[in-house]
């Protein structure tokens, strides 16, 4: 009967492992299963292993049809099961099924081994914890596993992802360090947690131990100058893969086009692009972020439509580049393309279009857009959160605004500043001090555009005391250190007020030069106060800066009107004249079912300008019967004529 159950059993091993292994879904091992209930086979462990690997390790398992097995298998269970049962946690990112399985393990009195611990950390995220994995960490201590190079590493990994570089660089110094898998797992630590300075360093000490980096290490460091903009370390890394004859392979030619564009040398970097064998999305949108990034936005967007396969990463670049740009318009009907081509945006496609939504007061086309992200279930975190803020204040709908701060899960620095900002630019000065005081109670520390929404408040509500407070106080208390915004907030805040010799000390005790920003409050804070003196001697500074801002003259020539100072204005328009000083044309924008229209001051391209400029008449007409007389103490000055090849009226429709 023995010799008789062998040969079954030899009879029967191959097809069925053979087909396990070749099984293309659950399904097909489930069938394979049953043949081998029938047969008696599945009574044989090496069987059960097998099938239960095939569940936690192949693309097409199961994990629960493999903890059903794993479950019927007797104790005791070996540790090379329960190993296999963590690391198909660790495939779907289940780290916490994981550790249950471990703490399983040790109850069944099954020691782990140096596979063990690898399998766990892989798995690991910041939602598993620090403190959890610190725990795991006395785990490898207590079974002799420290000294074993792959658990070092997974280790190191571990910290690395839960945000701990100090402590994932105490495990590295204790290591061997001879292994190049060690350095790359610390290098990319270091690049998630952009501690870029200290990859470039770990670089120069791996080459010092003599160990050769692989394209991994490349990548990696590649990357950091990127980020660094160091395009003297980023020509050393490409020389040294010259020179050592390192294969090329497309993520190393993608890392040498990112750097160089990165650091602004475009030609290199379509010099790379043009003599690679195969690209990918990410070849294309590298060098259109490229182009991007040095402002050419025509190249950019040569380059992106000749793209033969687009991705919701190279629509949103390019997207981006045109928000940079100030080209909000171009960027909305480019998602309207991008919608067309049934591509599914990101959260960060719908920050970029709130961004352009929020610049030009389309509250509708912002209000669908929110529609979109619930509709569609896109992720809807604290950035895009932020972006809803923004847009909702810009557009005037303070209330809309609160609602979606009131309703966020969680909120940053940027949260609380966005509602600080958006507050004081809509006249809600108290409420926005409000508002930082709440910040304050909930432990966020605020910085420097912070402190532009206070004092930007106070000077909305006319709070003078308030502001020279804050202003006195940013550093002391909150270490933030007044930069030229924060001078021109303060201009600004006396200015209004009409302490103009106050503000006019300010600027003299600027530790930095002043822009035509701080001169130009100060100007404007005269034409308010009707002060002609201080007038002349700031819009001085800012033709010393700025020689053909016309603003600056139309402004003067206001003042001068308002004050009857006619030599001067007459003296100021013959100067503008010789100069060919041109007043720049007024524009607004309006949004009416969805459609923005734009127009400019005398300008007739818009396709119903005729019905506009009829309208306009009868207005002026109704307003004279009515009683109404304009009042002409400034002039408005039409210095040459009005450009207009620069307007166009355009709509954008949703889908």
């Amino acid at each position: 009967m023995a010799s008789k159950s062998l040969a079954h059993f030899t009879h029967h091993l191959d097809p069925p492992f053979s087909l396990i292994e070749s099984s293309k879904s659950m399904d097909q091992l489930k069938q394979i299963h049953g043949q081998a209930i029938a047969s008696g086979l599945i009574e044989t462990t090496i069987f059960l292993n097998k099938v239960i690997s095939f569940c936690c390790l192949n693309k097409f398992g199961d994990m629960d049809h493999a903890l059903k097995l794993f479950d019927q298998i007797p104790e005791p269970k070996t540790v090379f099961l329960w190993n296999t049962m963590i690391k198909g946690y660790s495939r779907i990112h289940s780290p916490k099924h994981g550790i249950s399985m471990y703490l399983n393990m040790l109850s069944q009195n099954v020691k782990p081994d140096n596979y063990t611990f690898p399998f766990l950390f892989k798995g690991f995220d910041r939602n598993v914890g620090f403190s959890c994995g610190k725990e795991l960490h006395c785990h490898v201590v207590k079974f002799g596993s420290g000294s074993n190079v792959s658990v070092q590493n997974a280790l190191i990994h571990m910290y690395s992802l839960c945000g701990q570089m100090e402590m994932a660089r105490r495990v590295f110094d204790i290591s061997c360090k001879t292994d190049v898998i060690t350095w790359n797992v610390i290098i990319t630590g270091y690049n998630k947690t952009k501690q870029f300075n200290e990859t470039s360093k770990l670089f120069d000490e791996m080459v010092k131990n003599g160990v050769v980096p692989s394209s991994v290490t490349l990548v990696s460091l590649l990357s950091a100058c990127s980020k660094l903009r160091d395009l003297k370390v980023g020509k050393l890394v490409h020389e040294y893969i010259g020179k050592c004859e390192i294969k090329p392979n497309m993520i190393l030619e993608n890392a040498l086009m990112d750097m160089y564009s990165a650091c602004g040398e475009m030609d290199v970097a379509i010099w790379i692009f043009d003599r690679m064998k195969t690209r990918d999305v990410i070849s294309w949108t590298t060098i259109v972020s490229g182009f991007i990034n040095k402002g050419e936005i025509d190249l950019a967007r040569t380059y992106f439509d000749q793209m033969p396969e687009k991705d919701y990463v190279s629509w949103t670049a390019m997207i981006d580049g045109y928000i940079r740009v100030n080209c909000f318009k171009e960027a909305l009907i480019l998602f309207r393309e991008m919608q067309a081509s049934n591509i599914q945006p990101d959260e960060y496609t719908m920050v970029s279009i709130l961004t352009a939504c929020a610049h030009l007061g389309a509250l509708q086309l912002g209000e669908w857009i929110k529609a979109y992200i619930d509709r569609n279930k896109v992720k809807n975190d604290v950035f895009v959160g932020n972006a809803l803020i923004d847009m909702y204040f810009k557009c005037g709908s303070v209330a809309k605004a609160k609602r979606v701060f009131f309703e966020m899960p969680r909120r940053d620095k940027f949260t609380w500043t966005a509602m600080i900002v958006g507050l004081a630019i809509n006249g809600h000065g108290e409420e926005a001090l409000s508002m930082f005081f709440e910040m304050l109670r909930a432990s966020i520390k605020p910085d420097e555009i912070t402190y532009i929404g206070v004092l930007c408040a106070c000077s909305h509500a006319g709070l003078v005391n308030e502001g020279r407070k804050f202003f006195a106080t940013m550093t002391a208390e909150h270490g933030v250190e007044p930069n030229v915004a924060h001078y021109g907030c303060m201009v600004d805040l006396l200015g209004r007020a009409g302490h103009l010799q106050e503000a006019c000390e300010v600027i003299k005790n600027m530790p930095m030069k002043p822009n035509t920003i701080i001169w130009g409050a100060l100007l404007s804070a005269c034409r308010v106060h009707k002060d002609v003196g201080i007038a002349k001697m700031a819009a001085k500074n800012i033709l010393e800066l700025d020689p053909k801002n016309g603003a600056v003259y139309v402004l003067l020539c206001n003042i001068y009107a308002y004050c009857k100072k006619w030599d001067s204005l007459h003296e100021l328009r013959e100067s503008m004249m010789h100069r060919g000083i041109r007043k720049t044309p007024g524009c607004s924008l309006i949004e009416m079912n969805g459609v923005v229209q734009e127009f400019v001051a005398g300008d007739q391209s818009h396709p119903r300008s005729k019905e506009i400029y009829s309208k306009l008449d009868n207005m002026t007409r109704d307003l004279k019967l009515a009683g109404y007389s304009p009042d002409t103490s400034e002039v408005f000055l039409d210095i040459g004529e009005e450009d207009t090849s620069i307007a166009r009226g355009w709509c954008w429709l949703p889908g």
